[in-house]
């Protein structure tokens, strides 16, 4: 890998079923089938009743900003400053948060509560990341 080349995502066992979504512009969320409590990020067990027992639920990709940074120095080639860092509640999901970037807009547009919706960055043939704009 280039010292330029963007860090990817490592695939496990519980992740891949997400990453595979991804790459085919879904977003997903595991869903325990005992409990039926929604999680995110994927997990082995169900955090609330132990379960080892999931399935993936299709989300609409819609949400809102809970909260967010934006990064003024750049950490890494890949990533040029400035760029917004945030947590993104998806509005079908149960409370379900997600890390992600906000992109295709000035930094200063951003806020707290502000209406997102994903988009998908095809980085390569495996993965696809999922980003989120303004709406």
């Amino acid at each position: 890998m280039s010292v330029n080349a963007r860090p990817l995502p490592v695939l496990n066992a519980d992740t891949k079923p997400f990453w595979e979504a991804c790459r085919r512009h879904e977003l997903r969320v595991q869903r325990c089938r005992e409990c039926g409590r929604l999680r995110f990020p994927p997990l082995p067990s169900c955090p609330h009743c132990a379960s080892l027992e999931a399935e993936w639920l299709p989300v609409s990709g819609k949400g809102t900003i809970y909260t967010f940074t934006v990064a003024r120095h750049a950490v890494h080639p890949a990533f040029p400053a400035p760029y917004v860092v945030a947590l993104v509640e998806l509005e079908d999901a149960e409370g379900v948060r997600l890390t992600t970037r906000i992109v295709d807009c000035d930094p200063a547009a951003v806020s707290v509560g502000a209406p997102v919706e994903v988009i998908f960055e095809d980085v390569d043939e495996q993965f696809s990341l999922p980003l989120f704009r303004l709406v």
